[in-house]
């Protein structure tokens, strides 16, 4: 189907063949895995506490909070006493919508991850040379990482052996963490029953955790039954006739598809926005100031500084707050970022971030904006270039974009779980 009014061709629909194969009994299993905190150094947070289906598979904070935390979604807080927080997390907890699509080739805000064999294991990642063995996708890659990450579910050293371990060497962390999942006797025989090779418990390891949360990943949340996919199937009626004209906008003087294209919406690469800064930004570790460098912390290359990952938009609707920082609460605020960087950057304001409060972090959130020279070095990154779009066509525009929302997504395949084999408490709304 072309647009031709639009200046654009429209993508095809988005089919089964255009997603990763993956195994339901791993996917059952990874179901489990995935609300079970028993992955978490203090065995209190799980993948779902920051990637909850209530909140379109994000958490509703512009920054995260991870471990030390309590409670769910834009209500929870950040801890009292000695286990509060140490750290916000330095960017927004990312939606998992269609990842497990073949396209998908690089993830993380920054895309320090990638399917690549620059270290002879298929990846390019954080661990580098050691990585585990056996991983089956990009997703089960990606899985691996917030299981070791200090501030988001391992836990600060001296807490638990595993975040005593990652200070040693990052790979020495997933092996506690498969015996202490393999060891529970439920986990052992449902790893048996998913995985034709393994055969008795003890050959679990952190590859086959991985994979199976993959699974539960990728068929939990493939999305491709939306009215916008309805309407590239050749159903005319399935658009409004405001979403018609918001599409005819995203696909021509609006320009979003030069950058949200293809069947995913997204060109998977890079672009400065120049988004409101603020939160303690992810900082290399030689980096004199407060900051987020973004592609820049990956690849090295001046040119890539301040730029961050074309979302895909399958949901987005359902996925506030947004940017790569959560600096926008609603869907309206970030189109007219897009549409003139600099006049939004003028009237943002910090209460538009959804940050928790904690006293002992405010003189960090907010620094950024009072750096006179970072702010000048992030005004000069800008791939956007203004577009005047009046208050009507921006309506539309944003009438489309809700036609992105599957009309499933209340409904997926597994759910939450009532129990884990753990036994320890689920988080829920």
């Amino acid at each position: 189907m072309s647009c031709a009014s639009a200046g654009g061709t429209l993508p095809a629909p988005l089919s089964d063949q255009d997603f990763l194969p993956f195994d339901r009994r791993q996917a059952e299993l990874g179901q489990l895995l995935f609300y079970d905190k028993i992955l978490s150094g203090n065995q209190n947070i799980s993948c779902g506490t920051c990637h909850h289906p209530a909140f379109g598979t994000s958490d509703g904070l512009s920054l995260g909070i991870g471990e030390g935390g309590d409670g769910l979604g834009p209500a929870r807080t950040p801890g009292q006493g000695s286990d509060r927080i140490r750290k916000r997390i330095p960017r927004n907890a990312s939606a998992l919508w269609n990842l497990g699509a073949k396209e998908v080739q690089v993830m993380f805000h920054d895309g320090r991850l990638s399917v690549s064999d620059a270290y002879e294991n298929g990846f390019n990642s954080p661990a580098e040379e050691w990585l585990p063995e056996g991983l089956n996708s990009l997703l089960a890659a990606q899985a691996v990482f917030p299981l070791v990450s200090q501030f988001e579910m391992a836990g600060n050293p001296k807490e638990n052996e595993v975040a005593g371990a990652i200070h040693d060497r990052i790979d020495r962390a997933w092996p506690i963490l498969a015996k202490r999942v393999r060891t529970v006797p439920a986990y052992g025989a449902l790893f048996i029953d998913a995985f034709d090779h393994i055969d008795t418990s003890d050959q679990v390891t952190i590859a086959e955790i991985a994979n199976a949360l993959a699974a539960f990943m990728a068929l939990e949340w493939k999305s491709n039954d939306s009215p916008f996919d309805a309407y590239l199937a050749g159903d005319e009626t399935a658009l409004t006739a405001a979403q018609k004209h918001g599409l005819t906008l995203f696909y021509g003087k609006a320009r979003c598809a030069t950058c949200h294209s293809g069947k995913l919406l997204s060109d998977h690469a890079f672009h400065a926005l120049g988004l409101p800064p603020f939160g303690p930004g992810r900082t290399r570790r030689f980096d004199p100031i407060v900051r987020d460098a973004g592609r820049m912390a990956e690849t090295d290359r001046l040119e890539d500084a301040y730029r961050f990952r074309t979302p895909m938009l399958r949901n987005v609707a359902l996925t506030a707050p947004y940017g790569h920082n959560g600096a926008y609460p609603t869907l309206e605020g970030i189109v007219r970022h897009h549409l003139n960087p600099d006049a939004m950057l003028s009237v943002w304001r910090p209460e538009m971030a959804k940050l928790p409060e904690t006293s002992w972090l405010e003189d960090i959130d907010y620094v950024v904006l009072k750096d006179k020279r970072e702010m000048a070095r992030q005004a000069r990154a800008r791939d956007i270039v203004p577009i005047a779009l009046t208050d009507p066509e921006i309506a539309a525009l944003l009438a489309f974009l809700k036609s992105l929302t599957g009309t499933t997504t209340k409904t997926p395949p597994f759910g939450i779980p009532d129990t884990v084999p753990s036994g320890l408490p689920i988080d829920n709304p």
